[in-house]
């Protein structure tokens, strides 16, 4: 897959990609990049970018021409371009399997207050937010978007690690413990010590239901909507609750 970066300032996003789990998906050539200065578009010597809003208020907006030149240029019309913008589609790991189907994917960074509205109605297909909050750096709301997604493709990271981590089936990830057998009065539960292979299973899963009963209800309730749920995690979550009770 191929991620393409729009931004105001190329060395964020370029340090994510050369570095750690990225770099070598790059080295083997699973994934590649192009991070785009959108300042090499601006229309005078000066590279201006933004300009206040009209209508007045706090803050700059990042001007159309050059994120319309830049675009253009790099044949967004024949892309998946993303706008992260907490006024987006809320991101989560189905969206992420989504995206990663894609060969390309394009992400524009906003700046300041962002950017102008047109520019949105003529280019983007996806707005996305990554959550309830506003960050000031669209690189930074980019690359969690880029780093839910890329580590999805094959290759990247073991389907293993993939299979039990939060949001796969429907749950959260169960504690996780290594050496030393016991830190500071505290010891690694007995079910991870045993090398039992049936009791570690029974033991993480009902690890896995009781953290996502307790930190988040609703994705139990969404789980059994889908189906995602055994008749073996069904019991469990009833002794549960009626311990919690």
């Amino acid at each position: 897959m191929n991620f393409q970066v729009l931004t105001l300032f190329p060395e964020i996003p370029r340090a994510y990609f050369e570095s750690s789990i990225m770099a070598r998906a790059v080295e083997r050539g699973i994934v590649s990049f192009n991070l785009v200065n959108i300042r090499d578009f601006a229309l005078d010597k000066h590279k201006t970018c933004d300009d206040s809003p009209y209508g007045g208020g706090a803050g700059m907006l990042m001007l159309p021409e050059p994120l319309d030149r830049a675009l253009a240029a790099c044949g967004a019309e024949h892309k998946r371009v993303i706008y992260v913008t907490p006024s987006g589609t809320p991101f989560s790991q189905d969206l992420a399997r989504s995206l990663c189907a894609e060969e390309e994917l394009l992400f524009l960074c906003g700046r300041y207050e962002g950017i102008d509205e047109r520019i949105v109605s003529l280019w983007v297909d996806d707005e996305i937010s990554i959550g309830d909050y506003v960050v000031s750096s669209g690189e930074v709301a980019a690359l969690v978007v880029i780093d839910a997604v890329y580590r999805l493709i094959d290759g990247v990271i073991s389907g293993e690690s993939l299979a039990e981590e939060s949001f796969t089936g429907g749950l959260l990830e169960y504690p996780q413990y290594t050496r030393p057998e016991e830190f500071r009065g505290l010891r690694a539960p007995e079910a991870l010590l045993s090398g039992h292979h049936e009791n570690i299973r029974k033991w993480r899963l009902r690890m896995r239901l009781a953290r996502t009963l307790d930190r988040r209800p609703d994705l139990i309730e969404k789980a059994r909507r889908n189906g995602l749920l055994t008749a073996e995690a069904q019991n469990m979550i009833e002794e549960l609750r009626n311990g919690f009770d």
